[in-house]
C-alpha cells in the first residue's frame, strides 16, 4: 500500500511540475528534480533509510516507463541526520540551491514542524 501511494504521489507531483504548475527553475532540462529528505544517519536512520529506498525505487519505476509527460525524475537525496533543526536547513537547501519541484520526507511530526516555516515562508 505504501509503495502504491508513493508511486501515485510522485507521479502527481511530477505531473504538476511538468505541466508548469510548479516553478520553472525546478525543472532542469529534461528532468524534474525531486527532493528526498529522510535521515540516513542518527537514531531515525533505521526506519527512514527504507523510506528513502522506496522513493528511489518509485522514481526508477516511473523513469523506466518514460517519466512524467516526457520528463525524467531526478532525485536529490539529503541527510538531515536525525537532527530536527537540520531538517529546516536541508529543506532550504533543496528549495534554493538544488531547485527541487517537490520534497518527499519528514517521517516524524517534529521534522515536519521544523520544515513547515521554510516551506510556507
Amino acid at each position: 500500500m505504501q509503495r502504491r501511494f508513493t508511486l501515485q504521489a510522485l507521479a502527481a507531483a511530477a505531473a504538476l511540475a511538468a505541466a508548469g504548475a510548479l516553478p520553472a527553475y525546478a525543472q532542469s532540462g529534461g528532468t524534474i528534480k525531486v527532493g528526498v529528505l529522510h535521515s540516513l544517519s542518527g537514531t531515525m536512520a533505521i526506519s527512514e533509510t527504507v523510506l528513502k529506498d522506496t522513493v528511489l525505487m518509485a522514481i526508477d519505476e516511473i523513469n523506466a516507463k518514460g517519466g512524467v509527460m516526457g520528463k525524467k525524475l531526478e532525485p536529490v537525496v539529503v541527510d538531515p541526520a536525525s537532527n530536527w533543526p537540520l531538517f529546516a536547513e536541508k529543506t532550504k537547501q533543496l528549495l534554493t540551491q538544488d531547485k527541487v519541484s517537490v520534497i518527499f520526507g519528514c517521517w516524524t511530526s517534529v521534522s515536519r514542524k521544523s520544515v513547515l516555516p521554510v516551506v510556507e515562508g
